[in-house]
């Protein structure tokens, strides 16, 4: 009968951990600079938009309210 020694689970995780960052496909410096770029944009846009419609709003409700 042969027994089978397990691994310790925390040993485990990590050995899976780095068999599954092999296989991944890293984008590159360039790819990263662009999608970085596109999502700063995104957000100041978005963050723009917001504040614009936060002010008007506001302003409707200030003189609905008075």
């Amino acid at each position: 009968m042969v027994v089978k020694k397990r691994d310790n689970p925390v040993i485990r995780y990590f050995k899976e951990t780095r068999s599954e960052l092999k296989k991944v496909i890293w984008p590159s410096r360039e790819e990263t600079a662009k999608l970085t770029m596109i999502v700063i944009a995104v957000t100041v846009v978005m963050s723009i938009s917001l504040g614009l419609i936060d002010y008007v709003l506001a302003r409707l409700f200030g003189l609905i309210v008075r």
